[in-house]
């Protein structure tokens, strides 16, 4: 399958023009554009220069620039060459070092530098849409994410309601309304930001990579979405890498080292197929294509090709050490009936798995956005545990919870994670590249035979001694790749480990994935490209949509939790040869469930929870007798039970608190001499008084903590906001009552995701062979120096980019926001709060008795 066969463009016009007009041009007014000019040229900029080092190096060196209105561009580039940097620029996020821009008309940059007021005019006309999605989503429910712009731009409640339902529909993401975005994989994350940013009806929508993480189906959708919004006459900058997604755009822009090198136009015969556009628009010819016998299984045409094992097939690629080669035994992957679910009796991700793997075999991992490849990766590399079933890596169960099993199954595999580069922490590229081969007590000579070899098979060997953190996105993908593979895994699981690269550096990773089948290393590739599939990988193991497991169900009339049908006495198999590239099997199965009516807590107004359970875990620190603790326990249980909380879930939440506050607790057995002595600890006596003042801190402290939980866990960020602003607006005249009640909310929503991050970087750098658990101090010290140097620079790096989304989304301090969700007091809120003070005065009651 060729490149351009992946994505019709052609399809995209016939499909538009069978449609009806876009719900962008409705006859809605735009309560911003009434004030207006009629604008030809939407961004213009002149001799704009940005540096991103104070001039030591430039990442816009001279652009010069017009964008015309309803023009639909596209950035194209290898990594580094500037395209963020622009695209920042033209979407108002940043400002430029030197020269003039002026976007929508108003003149936002000059020679005296920026002009705040016109930046945020202008933003209010312009949508952005970021490479890392979860960085521009700031709450924890689809629609209240997709709500926040349109929001800050004052739009009345129905109308934010029609932009909501358009914006979901637009990205087909319409039956996740109400699910939480920070548990969707990065593809549908992607598809979220975008309807954000459609939501807010954009004059100009600057896209940065926008399909990097999306699988073909959703890509397809995305560029019909974005071809529909240029129709509408919306002004489109599209910054990607791929060709195919080219011939829709009325203009091609490519950059290299921060220069414009080329500037295509199109002139009314732009071509449909991208065979006929400008060779630097074409992506490379993959060199697998010209090899298709380059593996022994894989048939890429009809026509054959060379013997098998013939040297002349193989893409150049240096073999450096031959001694790098896996066992022979097999299977190097066995999955016996694995499932999994989000959460407590959530939604199915995976459903009754099985497959094997053979030793040097390869293997992709197919499936739409949130089909569960990552979750499949992450069990393979004992990352996480399946719920059901059994996963055999190298012969070691991934469950074990010895430490011995885990070190030597890290040994064995190799894990290159969605964006791996977030795990650099060294001073340079060699000495990062270095941390695991030293973590496998290898003498320096070996260490730096690695390392070399590591670095020459992704061609970086040019930036051993640069900064990690100086080099663009996709130079620091093969930093973190090559840290990898200087450990010599004999399985490595990759997901998606070419998103967001440039065709070189694609290229450079196909080369790769051939040179580690040369010394027979077992690979499963998670990837969204059939051309990568089929020419890399001896198998395709394809993840089950959930429109397709319905309707293999329909078909065949077989149980949700059974992957295939057949005989028990056979083999299960789920995946198929490339012997027969049009057929894969479906691989277990993936089942939506709907999303259940709200719990009584939940569904309670923001103002009247947030008052009565803040004066509920006060209250709980005046429990000093055990009818008044019997009294809040019966209370604590009643409030777990209302808000349908598992009791897992609620254990899982709270258990290292807990842990703390027993230790803590306890101490106060030493310390408190009243009452009768029990016994008596080195001269110590440990008296009933003790036990007493110990269980009741210990309780007291549980409470507040369940009642915590319980509060977060059934309020919504953003309904924490709006409570808090409510609330404090008394005080809004005297205190920044709005930004106070923001910065609460995006806590609540970004600690989560620092928390899975700093999990994710103690994984990513245990299978190098880092660990704070064992070894000496000076190497504990070390791995805890290659966790938190990571986890410092991603805080700073989710911080900046959040910056840029609340600009993103006009956001800003002062402005008055409409709402989405409305709060109002019921019936069943006065209930709640009448019950609650019911308590209090029983809980003053017992003082007295």
């Amino acid at each position: 399958m060729s490149a351009e066969a992946i994505f019709d463009p052609s399809d995209v016009r016939e499909r538009t023009n069978q449609e009806s007009p876009n719900p962008v041009a409705s006859a809605t007014p735009d309560v911003r554009s009434a004030a207006d000019p009629d604008i030809s040229v939407v961004a213009s900029l002149r001799n704009v220069r940005f540096s991103y080092d104070r001039g030591a190096t430039w990442a816009l060196d001279g652009v010069d620039l017009d964008i015309r209105a309803g023009e639909s561009l596209c950035l194209m580039g290898p990594n580094g060459s500037g395209k963020s940097t622009l695209s920042k620029i033209l979407a108002g996020l940043i400002a430029p070092d030197h020269g003039v821009v002026e976007l929508l008309g108003s003149t936002v940059f000059d020679d005296d530098g920026p002009r705040p007021q016109e930046y945020r005019r202008a933003r209010r006309s312009i949508g952005a849409v970021f490479q890392n999605p979860e960085d521009q989503i700031v709450t924890t429910v689809v629609q209240d994410d997709i709500a926040f712009g349109p929001e800050n731009l004052g739009f009345p409640r129905e109308r934010i309601g029609d932009r909501m339902a358009y914006a979901l529909d637009a990205v087909d993401m319409a039956r996740y309304r109400d699910a939480d975005p920070t548990h969707m994989s990065g593809g549908q994350q992607q598809r979220i930001a975008i309807a954000g940013a459609l939501a807010m009806e954009p004059r100009m929508i600057v896209l940065d990579e926008p399909t990097a993480m999306l699988d073909t189906v959703a890509r397809h959708d995305v560029v019909h979405t974005l071809h529909r919004m240029h129709q509408a006459g919306t002004t489109i900058v599209h910054v990607t890498h791929l060709a195919d997604e080219t011939p829709h755009a009325d203009r091609i822009i490519r950059l290299d080292h921060g220069r414009i090198v080329a500037d295509i136009r199109r002139d009314g015969s732009w071509p449909a197929e991208t065979s006929t556009l400008p060779e630097f628009i074409q992506a490379p010819r993959d060199r697998t294509h010209d090899h298709p016998d380059a593996h022994p299984d894989a048939v890429v045409g009809a026509d054959g090709g060379a013997a098998p094992d013939s040297d002349a097939t193989r893409p150049s690629c240096p073999v450096i050490d031959s001694q790098w080669r896996a066992h022979t035994t097999e299977p190097a992957i066995e999955v016996s009936h694995v499932s999994k679910h989000y959460g407590y009796g959530g939604a199915t991700v995976i459903n009754d798995l099985s497959f094997s793997v053979s030793r040097g075999e390869t293997v992709a991992i197919m499936g739409r956005n949130g089909s569960g490849k990552t979750t499949l990766a992450r069990m393979i590399c004992a990352l996480t545990r399946p719920d059901s079933g059994t996963i055999r890596v190298g012969g070691l169960d991934v469950t074990s919870r010895s430490r011995r099993a885990r070190k030597a199954l890290r040994r064995e595999t190799g894990f290159i994670m969605q964006r791996p580069e977030r795990q650099l922490f060294a001073r340079t590229v060699a000495a990062d590249i270095a941390y695991g081969p030293g973590n496998q007590g290898l003498s320096p000579t070996e260490v730096r035979e690695r390392v070399d070899e590591a670095m020459t098979l992704v061609h970086i060997s040019h930036l051993a001694q640069r900064s990690p953190f100086s080099l663009s996105g996709g130079q620091q993908r093969l930093v973190a790749i090559a840290g990898i593979l200087a450990c010599r895994p004999n399985i490595l699981v990759m997901d998606e480990p070419t998103a967001s690269l440039d065709a070189r550096a694609k290229t450079g990773i196909h080369d790769l994935v051939h040179e580690l089948r040369t010394r027979g290393v077992t690979m499963m590739l998670i990837t969204h490209s059939p051309q990568e599939a089929a020419s890399l990988c001896d198998r395709t193991l394809q993840m089950p949509t959930p429109d397709e497991a319905a309707d293999m169900d329909a078909a065949t009339g077989t149980k949700m939790d059974s992957a295939v049908n057949e005989p028990a006495e056979t083999p299960r198999t789920t995946t198929t040869s490339h012997d027969h590239p049009d057929h894969v099997a479906i691989a277990g199965r993936t089942a939506v469930h709907p999303v259940p009516s709200p719990s009584f807590i939940a569904s309670l107004d923001p103002r009247v929870k947030l008052v009565s359970f803040l004066a509920l875990m006060f209250t709980a620190f005046t429990v000093v007798s055990p009818a008044q603790l019997i009294a809040t326990a019966v209370m604590v249980t009643a409030m777990t039970i209302a808000a349908r909380m598992h009791p897992r879930a609620m254990w899982r939440s709270i258990s290292g608190f807990l842990a703390l506050f027993a230790a803590m607790g306890l101490l106060n057995v030493f310390f408190v001499r009243g009452g009768r002595t029990l016994a008596t600890v080195f001269t110590i006596p440990i008296t009933t008084d003790g036990l007493m003042v110990a269980v009741l801190y210990t309780s007291r402290l549980a409470m507040v903590i369940i009642l915590g939980a319980i509060l977060l866990a059934t309020t919504m960020p953003t309904s924490l906001t709006d409570a808090v602003g409510s609330l404090l607006s008394p005080l809004r005249r005297r205190v920044h009552t709005q930004e106070l009640a923001l910065v609460m909310s995006l806590a609540l929503r970004f600690m989560p995701t620092l928390t899975l991050e700093t999990h994710a970087i103690i994984d990513a750098q245990a299978a190098r062979g880092g660990s704070i658990e064992t070894g000496s101090l000076t190497q504990r010290i070390r791995a805890l120096g290659a966790i938190l140097i990571p986890v410092f620079a991603g805080t700073l790096r989710h911080a900046d980019n959040l910056s840029l989304a609340l600009d993103a989304r006009c956001y800003e301090e002062g402005i008055h926001r409409t709402h989405w969700r409305r709060m109002s007091i019921a019936a069943r809120d006065i209930v709640f709060a009448t019950l609650c003070a019911a308590y209090i005065v029983l809980l003053i009651a017992l003082m007295f008795l």
